[in-house]
This record gives C-alpha cells, sequence and structure tokens, in this order.
C-alpha cells in the first residue's frame, strides 16, 4: 500500500525549484496564479499588511476582534515558528495535513519544472486553500517589501496597512528608509484606504506620494488616530470616536501603537460590525506567539533554575532590538544587571549570522545589532544561513532542546550570594521549540 507523503517532504522539493530563496517579482506567481484559474480572485474580502515590524502583532489584534464578533476569518503569515501549517488558517483553523499535502501538490503539478520560489509557490497554495474555504474576511501579510511581494497580486482588497517601516533587508529593498517604503507603498491600491502605523518622516513623505497618486485615502497617526495608555488601559481615538480599551495582551510599550494601528483598520472594514465590546476583547485576548512572549512551562523552562523568569522573542533587526530593550527598561526595574542572553552557537560576530546577533551586552546597549541572536541547532526558522529571509524561510525542521540558559548567573555584581537572591531573566532569541503553542 502506498502512502501520501508528508507536506515536509513537498515543502523540500519545492525548494529546489528557483536557484534563489529570494528573487523578487510577479511573473512567475501571476503565471502559476493563471494555470490555476485565477484563486487569488475567488477570496472573501482581503486586508494587506505590509511593514518592517508590527505585522504580526497589528493581524492578532485584528484577527481577534474580528473572531470575537462572529467573523470566519482566514489568516496567512510568514514565517512559521515550528510548523509550516501555522501559515495558513482557514476560518479560524490552522490547515489539516491532508488539505496542506493537497493544496501543495496541485500547485506542483501546475507548475510544472518551472522556475518559482519557494515563498511563491507556496503562497498560491494558500490562494488555493482559502479560495475552496468559506469565510467572511482574509488578514493577508506582506512577505518581503510590497510591491513585488507574492502577495500583491489582489487587485482590489478591502483595506491595506503599512506598520513602522525601518532598516531591514537593505541588500533586497533599498539601503534608505525612503526606497524600503518606496516598496513598502506598492501594496496601496487606488481608492482603497491605507492605515499607517507611526512613520520615520523619510518614509511618510514617500507613502503620502503615492497614496495621492492613486488617491488612497490615508489614516495616518496623529491625524487620523492616537493611542494611549492609561492608568485603566489604553485610549484609542479614531477620528471622532474615543474608545476606552483594556492595555492589549501582548507584552511591550510599543503594543501601544499596534493597538492603536489595529483597532483603526478594524474601524476602516467597510461591511464589518464591530463594536467597542468586540474591539476589547480583541486587545485582551489576541495570541502571538515568540513576542515578547514568556514561557510558563515546558522543556525550556524547566532547564534554567526555578527563580528564572524565560522570554522568548524572534526579532532580527534594529528596531526589534529597540522595542524588546525598551520593554525591559519600562517593566523590569532590575533591567540594569540583566543580560540578553544567545544560545552559544551564534555569536555577534559570526559570518552565518547575518542581523549580527545579540551583542554580548546588558540591555542599556539597546541591543543596537539586532535581535537575531541566532538559534539551537536545528532551529526551525534559522535551521541554515542561507534561510534566513524573512518570505523565504525553509519547511519545518524537527528541534531538540534548545542549548544555553544553563545556570549562568546574570549580573547581581561579584558576591554570589547576593547573585543568587536575584530573581533572574533571560531572553532567549530565536529559539523556537516545536512545543510553543
Amino acid at each position: 500500500m502506498t502512502t501520501s507523503p508528508a507536506s515536509d517532504d513537498i515543502l523540500e522539493r519545492l525548494l529546489t525549484l528557483h536557484p534563489k530563496l529570494v528573487d523578487l517579482s510577479l511573473g512567475r506567481i501571476e503565471r502559476l496564479l493563471a494555470a490555476l484559474d485565477h484563486p487569488e480572485r475567488k477570496l472573501p474580502p482581503a486586508v494587506h499588511v505590509t511593514g518592517t515590524n508590527g505585522k504580526g502583532s497589528v493581524l492578532a489584534f485584528v484577527r481577534a476582534m474580528l473572531e470575537d464578533a462572529g467573523y470566519r476569518v482566514h489568516v496567512y503569515i510568514s514565517p512559521h515558528l515550528a510548523r509550516f501549517h501555522e501559515r495558513i488558517r482557514l476560518a479560524g483553523e490552522l490547515i489539516s495535513e491532508p488539505d496542506l499535502r493537497d493544496v501543495l501538490e496541485h500547485c506542483e503539478r501546475a507548475n510544472g519544472h518551472l522556475p518559482i520560489t519557494f515563498f511563491e509557490i507556496t503562497t498560491a497554495a494558500a490562494f488555493v486553500a482559502f479560495a475552496r474555504t468559506p469565510a467572511d474576511i482574509l488578514l493577508l501579510e506582506n512577505g518581503l517589501g510590497g510591491r513585488l511581494d507574492a502577495t500583491n497580486v489582489i487587485e482590489r482588497p478591502l483595506a491595506t496597512a503599512i506598520t513602522p517601516v525601518s532598516l531591514d533587508h537593505q541588500n533586497f529593498l533599498g539601503d534608505t528608509l525612503a526606497k524600503i517604503a518606496f516598496e513598502k507603498a506598492g501594496i496601496i491600491k487606488r481608492g482603497v484606504p491605507c492605515v499607517l502605523g507611526p512613520q520615520p518622516d523619510e518614509a511618510l513623505k514617500v507613502i503620502r506620494a503615492r497614496a495621492g497618486e492613486l488617491s488612497a485615502p490615508l489614516i495616518e497617526t496623529p491625524g487620523g488616530w492616537t493611542s494611549e495608555r492609561t492608568p485603566d488601559g489604553l485610549t484609542v481615538t479614531v477620528g471622532d470616536k474615543v474608545l476606552s480599551l483594556p492595555a492589549p495582551v501582548l507584552a511591550g510599550p510599543h503594543q501601544t501603537a499596534n493597538a492603536g494601528q489595529a483597532v483603526a483598520l478594524a474601524l476602516a472594514l467597510q461591511g464589518f460590525e464591530l463594536t467597542e465590546k468586540n474591539i476589547a476583547a480583541g486587545l485582551a485576548n489576541a495570541q502571538w506567539p515568540a513576542r515578547l512572549q514568556r514561557l510558563k512551562s515546558g522543556p525550556v523552562l524547566d532547564a534554567v533554575p526555578a527563580d528564572w523568569e524565560v522570554w522568548l522573542d524572534g526579532g532580527h533587526n534594529p528596531s526589534a532590538g529597540d522595542a524588546v530593550s525598551a520593554h525591559a527598561r519600562a517593566a523590569w526595574a532590575d533591567w540594569r544587571r540583566r543580560r540578553l542572553r544567545r544560545p552559544a552557537r551564534h555569536r555577534a560576530d559570526d559570518p552565518g549570522n547575518p542581523a549580527g546577533g545579540f551583542p554580548a551586552r546588558r540591555i542599556s546597549s539597546r541591543a543596537r545589532h539586532g535581535r537575531h541572536g541566532g538559534a539551537a541547532p536545528r532551529s526551525p526558522r534559522h535551521a541554515e544561513p542561507h534561510r534566513q529571509h524573512r518570505d523565504e524561510p525553509g519547511p519545518r525542521r524537527r528541534t531538540g532542546a534548545p542549548g544555553g540558559g544553563q545556570g549562568q548567573g546574570t549580573g547581581g555584581g561579584r558576591n554570589p550570594a547576593a547573585r543568587r537572591q536575584v530573581r533572574r531573566r533571560q531572553v532567549i532569541p530565536q529559539c523556537v521549540p516545536r512545543w510553543i503553542p
């Protein structure tokens, strides 16, 4: 009796269809989508989101708001943490193994042996899955850039959003904020509202120009929306609407802006009725693992001393490093005595770790080299250096318990007794085990 190949085996084959993991172009995916009878034209209303940091958090908040209101929500994200299935959520549920195998093989047959990147063909597979399953809305996260990203084939989305733009992937998007913003602004569509997160002036100028060319309404901050922490939670103002909301469940001061942008985006979705209760529930219940996530149980926590806290974060650029630093300063009263740690396998000067790793300095350094940090061997995100790009990670890798963190003191002065009395915190960036939900 023959058995169907596992999705991982198919994903491995798809990696061989193009000599490059990143080759930004729309021609190949447009050819494949035509061969598939244009599944991208058979989708529910889509919300397309790009930006450098915060895309996933904004979408997690919006998804939770919509689901609290009873809507069926498709979600496409990249990359995944532990299993490829995490990228494709069908009407609230992760795609099943049989359904994933089916759409991958369907796209593989339609493509033949023609060159196409891993992200392009798997994005086409996601569109096929979304078109086959009824839902009310699709939340679509951009992969890399925007203008030439494989997700940028939706002719008229319901809304678009651009989260904060900063330097990242300069070898693909350009070496200035203006050039990167130009690529991000490529998702803006004529007449379609675009909700902006806080932007540096250099990027904002480019985005405004593109929106003006396309007569696309821009909902900016502070002009269109504001978000402010209060003793009771969060106050978000969108136009003339003022909402008193709970503080976002996701950790970090940067989530104030992410939550505000999510509220503004949710209220911009024409045809979707969201009450203040739905919005509040979304902020309180959103889930987005490995973004300043404190681990509460599991083998990683079991491997460190009982009085340690273990925080997991997967950012990989300077702005993301600043976000970790800001959270440490705001939430950890003893932050001056703590160190951000990375597994010893990847050091900051490791040529196989292009983002520079976590500098071996205290949090007060603000981690200006980013927070990639490298991963334990066989990490699902960074098993190999050539798979370290946002839009082109390889398929899932089976992982063992991460290395590092075995009883090494962090701060507390030279007095060992004093060190033992200090409550330790350890941040393990990019160390994503398969048991994380």
